[in-house]
């Protein structure tokens, strides 16, 4: 069984900073995928990135662009979501999934493992 759990989050003024990190245990973290999704209040779950197995492809929407970074260290079974520009408009609850496909999906229906979230707040 896979388990992901997610740290970082917090309150932080518009154009700071935050790092996620998602600390996952269970078979086979090296070979996942590994995503990250956010949800605002009142709105669906949305994709942010994605990395695969190796950090050689990554994805991201377009929203965070050039602003969000995804990076993972398989020696500590950890991925890493790097925030920089923060807008009010990023807050969420960020959550972090797995799964087996070995390109990085959008979907979040082809995610099959997931943390419980940490909520990231951004004031103007």
């Amino acid at each position: 069984q896979v388990q992901l759990v997610e740290s970082g989050g917090g309150l932080v003024q518009a154009g700071g900073s935050l790092r996620l990190s998602c600390a996952t245990s269970g078979p086979s973290f090296s070979t996942r995928t590994l995503g990250w999704f956010r949800q605002a209040p009142g709105k669906e779950r949305e994709f942010v990135a994605a990395i695969s197995w190796n950090g050689g492809i990554t994805l991201y929407a377009d929203s965070v662009k050039n602003r969000f970074t995804s990076s993972r260290d398989n020696a500590k079974n950890t991925v890493y979501l790097q925030m920089n520009s923060l807008k009010p408009e990023d807050t969420a609850v960020y959550y972090c999934a797995a799964t087996s496909k070995v390109v990085p999906p959008a979907s979040e229906y082809e995610y099959t493992y997931w943390g419980q979230g940490t909520q990231v707040t951004v004031s103007s």
